[in-house]
């Protein structure tokens, strides 16, 4: 993994895998924080309300994010679709996070499972271009080629007017 720290762009920037392998670190200090947190409000007779563990959780939340997006810009697809499917769970409105879950159970070929994530997200947002696209695609690896051609004329409407 040391040998991951080392790794640049021909134009001298770090590269995605340079922190998405160490970013867990701070995931792993956030949960222990928590835990004494919790401790302590209990200790006080107080709420974990009172002490912020709220706004901790958001932002436990918000580093998982980060670190989804480094390991899809990785191509670690199955790694990036357990962690979103966490995040999505406790974020079930969260388009881009939805959407980044199928694209990563697309790029895995767990097509059902990508297929289940874009038709939540047409209900949830039915005017969202690019789930309406990939929607397609899927429903193409599947062979069910008619029902892809509906999904792929609705997204090139969406991106008409662009």
């Amino acid at each position: 993994m040391t040998d991951r720290f080392n790794t640049f762009r021909p134009d001298g920037e770090a590269t995605a895998d340079r922190w998405a392998g160490a970013l867990h670190l701070f995931d792993q200090a956030d949960k222990a924080d928590l835990a004494d947190l919790a401790v302590l409000a209990d200790q006080a007779g107080r709420t974990a309300q009172h002490v912020g563990l709220a706004d901790q959780a958001e932002e436990a939340a918000a580093n998982r994010w980060k670190r989804a997006g480094l390991m899809f810009e990785e191509r670690r697809y199955i790694e990036t679709a357990r962690l979103l499917a966490g995040l999505v769970e406790e974020f079930p409105r969260h388009t881009s996070a939805r959407l980044l879950l199928a694209r990563a159970y697309y790029h895995s070929a767990q097509l059902n499972r990508a297929e289940e994530q874009l038709r939540t997200l047409i209900d949830q947002d039915p005017v969202e271009p690019y789930a309406h696209l990939l929607l397609g695609r899927v429903l193409e690896r599947q062979n069910r080629r008619d029902e892809a051609a509906t999904w792929l004329r609705r997204a090139d409407a969406f991106t008409a007017d662009a």
